[in-house]
């Protein structure tokens, strides 16, 4: 079927699975909003293109497909790269699609004109593409698709000439079929997991879609688990031989140690997995990852390219041949952890009670979407989860503005399923206007703002740095009354007992509920 090019990319979009678009129309996108509704794709309008982005960012985590947006040229596509830098930096699926100018070398003054449009988007993508051609924009929206589903998952852009989007174009082909090796044959790599006494596993964020091959592992190995701040939950809390989310803290290098086989699955142990220079091992270091690029840094050892699902599960099938003379004792691990918690505990006092509290009021399934705020750095090490992709932090690139409306889309993906918003109330304040969407789309959401009145974290560090703090306290507005503004429900609880049954209504509630908490909170309690 002939239709202009806009219209049949929705079609297409929906055809390769795609539901949901996130993004806001103009006069140069138009276009792609021609057959949305025809298509059968639901849109969400947000109230600015980080929004937007952000949106399909926690959608994506959510559901575990892309999160796809559609935005304008020029300020548009700009609004949205912060959101694009932290899906490429957290390895989520996301794809935007944005128009562009017809011409730029010619003719300069045009609406929404930049330099290098494309070139600007391939600083915080995978890449950044031009279609100049329906053809051409068919086989790269194919091309996302299937290297977000293959590949490690980053941020693709695609943007199209406005008047390519408007020129019918003939009907989009059917799609290829896709597969991916499930098998490897590790035994000769592997050998020394058998012999290995003290084997530790590090569990990243690539292997959260296998969480019953990772304890089935860890168990037939009897080896100790840490996860990366990504692969919380992938190893379920309570576990004998489980180090928790704790690898940032510094003597988290002398358990490593102490391991005589360390074996990555699914991180790249990156600076912000780390917070040092060095991992701590002395010891020989095996790691799989799905990205060569990846696997080239990091530790001096054996990488492998390989998906975490063929790695763990030929793990298992060697299990019996192997056996294993592993011999970590409990207790130390339970000592270590229990001290961890203690220095968190001291380095922020008043947040452990107070993220205790709150997580007894949530069910187990709750989702959690957080923002850089110094709540969030203090409960990703130490709020115990029990299923893995269910916490969500803006960890590579530590955009702020990121929780509330990445909750949106999570919601959006898991429909009845709990999720719950957390920021700061500065980090708030760069996207509070996503409050309305929220609204909108009548979304029982709780959104727990964690009011300290100033840039606690940045003032802590500049402390530190004998640097006088300077620009860290700024005047806030009247959080709950903001809420009520965009017709969405609020409450400042005094106690944690008033807190939990604040939290435990606005699960259930016909639309948002802002939850405004001050630092004293604990201590009223």
């Amino acid at each position: 079927m002939h239709r202009p090019l806009g219209a049949q990319i929705s079609h297409m979009l929906k055809d390769r699975g795609v539901d949901v678009i996130f993004g806001i129309p103009g006069v140069h996108n138009q276009e792609m909003y021609r057959g949305i509704e025809e298509a059968g794709l639901q849109h969400v309008l947000a109230r600015h293109e980080q929004g937007a982005g952000f949106m399909a960012d926690g959608y994506a985590r959510a559901t575990g497909r892309p999160g796809v947006c559609y935005v304008i040229t020029g300020p548009g596509l700009c609004n949205i790269m912060t959101p694009m830098g932290q899906a490429y930096s957290d390895s989520v699926p996301m794809l935007v699609i944005s128009s562009c100018l017809d011409e730029t070398a010619h003719t300069p003054g045009q609406l929404h004109q930049m330099l290098d449009q494309a070139g600007a988007a391939d600083c915080v993508a995978d890449w950044s593409k031009v279609a100049q051609t329906s053809e051409a924009a068919y086989g790269l929206i194919d091309r996302a698709l299937d290297e977000l589903q293959l590949d490690r998952p980053r941020t693709k852009h695609i943007q199209i000439p406005i008047k390519v989007l408007e020129a019918r174009a003939e009907g989009f082909g059917p799609q290829s079929t896709l597969a991916a090796a499930t098998k490897l044959e590790i035994e000769g790599t592997l050998d020394a997991i058998g012999r290995a006494k003290r084997p530790l596993f590090i569990f990243g964020g690539g292997a959260r879609h296998v969480s019953i091959d990772a304890c089935a592992v860890l168990d037939a190995y009897n080896a100790a688990a840490f996860t990366t701040y990504a692969g919380k939950g992938i190893i379920p809390a309570g576990h004998p031989r489980l180090f928790g989310s704790n690898l940032a803290r510094p003597d988290s290098a002398e358990v490593l140690a102490q391991a005589d086989l360390v074996i990555a699955v699914g991180t790249e142990l990156s600076e912000v997995d780390l917070w040092r220079d060095t991992l701590g091992h002395s010891c020989p270091f095996i790691r799989f990852d799905i990205e060569a690029e990846a696997l080239a840094r990091g530790p001096v050892g054996t990488h492998i390219k390989c998906r975490a699902e063929a790695a763990l599960s030929r793990l298992l099938e060697l299990a019996e041949k192997f056996g294993s003379q592993a011999d970590w004792d409990d207790a130390y691990i339970a000592t270590m952890v229990a001290k961890w918690r203690n220095d968190v505990d001291a380095e922020r006092p008043g947040i452990m009670p107070v993220a205790d509290a709150l997580r007894e009021a949530l069910p187990p399934e709750t989702m959690i979407y957080s923002d850089m705020t110094q709540f969030a750095y203090a409960a990703l090490e130490f709020w115990p989860m029990d299923r893995p992709g269910h916490w969500h932090h803006p960890s590579g690139f530590g955009t702020l503005g990121y929780a509330m409306p990445a909750a949106i889309g999570g919601k959006i993906g898991v429909g009845d399923q709990p999720v719950v918003a957390i920021a700061g109330d500065y980090g708030f304040q760069y996207t509070l206007q996503e409050l309305g969407a929220a609204v909108e789309l009548g979304l029982s959401l709780p959104i727990i703002i964690w009011d300290n009145g100033k840039l606690g974290e940045i003032e802590d560090s500049m402390v530190a740095a004998q640097i006088a703090p300077n620009a860290v306290v700024q005047r806030n507005p009247d959080f709950c009354k903001l809420a009520e503004a965009y017709g969405a429900a609020s409450a400042k609880p005094q106690t944690l007992e008033e807190m939990a049954k604040v939290v435990r209504s606005a699960l259930t509630a016909d639309g948002p509920t802002l939850i405004h908490l001050t630092t004293d909170i604990a201590t009223n309690s």
